[in-house]
């Protein structure tokens, strides 16, 4: 199957697996399910849960034990998207190629939809998933509830948030940079490896590896969305063009050039790719992260 093939049947496969654990359009309360379901389906590219079904087929395990972090991982990274958007945060006015929930609904119930999918998740893995076998065991579903936190917690995505926000408008530098892209966008990236692997009982070695190529494919990711940011549509963005620049943000264009920034998303990619050498037989995360990544360059 090609790596469009693949990502498109992965995308399906998460979409069902979260349109069945989502309450359904009318339940109470109205408001919040509507601005949950507002966000959470809103077309978004899912690489995040997609990484999570990679690495377990990377560690010979199976989708069905890897749907339920896959589901986890998106709807943790659904709310982050929803605070950010707000008004406290980047102010953002679309989100996927619509109106970010603060707009289509309002403030407040933006946040609690944010903290009801946050929340979700970790109910989600706290629930024994049984599948073909046994299920992932409790100690694997207990290791991924504490990775998920803190790669979504202070030291991940909500403190490179807090640095972010405190840099805008500061003189960029590569430490305060890196730091940034490392933990808000980066965690919860190297995490979803992580959780792939897990789900399949990988070994320490395989995921050491899986934490490695998250890592660099991680801050990859964050340098190509500053690249776009720069020569993207909106349209293309599925969000407001220009906006970093616009509030002064630290980038990788803005300290290096956009020639500069390609080269080192190059870098990454190649580096991602020889951790997982001789570790993915299936030769599927080097596919997405060129498919997902360069391509777009």
């Amino acid at each position: 199957m090609s790596t469009a093939g693949y990502l498109d049947e992965s995308r399906e496969k998460v979409d069902q697996a979260l349109n069945a654990l989502m309450p359904r359009e009318g339940s109470h309360p109205e408001r919040l399910v509507s601005a949950m379901r507002h966000s959470l389906f809103a077309g978004g590219k899912r690489i995040r849960p997609i990484l999570v079904l990679a690495a377990a087929a990377a560690a010979g395990g199976k989708d069905n034990f890897a749907l339920q972090p896959a589901c986890a991982v998106e709807l943790v990274h659904t709310y982050s998207l929803i605070h950010d958007d707000l008004p406290a945060m980047d102010d953002d006015d679309f989100r996927r190629g619509r109106p970010t929930c603060h707009r289509a609904f309002d403030e407040g119930t933006a946040i609690l939809a944010g903290d009801a999918l946050l929340t979700m998740a970790f109910d989600l893995l706290s629930v024994e998933n049984k599948g073909e076998g046994e299920g992932i065991e409790a100690h694997l579903r207990l290791r991924m509830v504490q990775e998920l936190a803190r790669a979504a917690g202070w030291r991940g995505m909500v403190g490179g948030q807090q640095v972010d926000m405190d840099s805008e408008g500061t003189e960029p530098d590569l430490p305060t940079l890196e730091y940034i892209h490392t933990h808000k966008t980066g965690a919860l990236i190297r995490c979803s490896l992580l959780l792939g692997g897990l789900a399949a009982n990988a070994d320490e070695t395989t995921l050491r590896a899986l934490a490695s190529f998250g890592e660099k494919v991680g801050l990859a990711f964050q340098v190509v969305d500053d690249i776009l940011d720069v020569i993207a549509t909106t349209e293309e963005m599925g969000k407001d063009q220009g906006s970093d620049a616009e509030r002064g943000k630290i980038t990788y264009p803005g300290l290096f050039g956009l020639e500069g920034a390609r080269e080192r998303a190059f870098k990454l990619v190649d580096d991602a790719k020889a951790v997982m050498d001789g570790v993915d037989s299936t030769g599927r995360l080097a596919e997405i992260a060129d498919y997902v990544l360069l391509r777009r360059l």
